[in-house]
């Protein structure tokens, strides 16, 4: 009768054993946040011509003048320049 009851003991502590064993969580892992999503990309922008040389560049980054919008400080001055001969002109 003792060893019968040596083997059950025995049994139920393997059997515990084996379940603490793979009942046992793993150490959780620290969660990284998800990367915050990327800005949207901004809707179409609307161009503009340059009144001195016809080149087409987005209306933000145009400079604004007598005559219309330009894409350099060059073309502008040179179409101011321009306009102001020709109204010498007719006078």
């Amino acid at each position: 009768m003792i060893k019968l009851l040596f083997w059950i003991v025995l049994l139920a502590v393997v059997a515990f054993m084996l379940g603490f064993k793979r009942g046992r969580p793993e150490a959780p892992t620290p969660r990284r946040e998800a990367p915050p999503a990327p800005p949207a990309p901004a809707g179409p922008e609307s161009m503009v011509r340059c009144a001195e040389c016809g080149t087409h560049l987005p209306a933000s980054e145009a400079l604004p003048g007598r005559g219309g919008a330009f894409c350099s400080t060059e073309h502008r001055s040179a179409h101011e320049a321009r306009l102001e001969s020709s109204r010498g002109d007719r006078t």
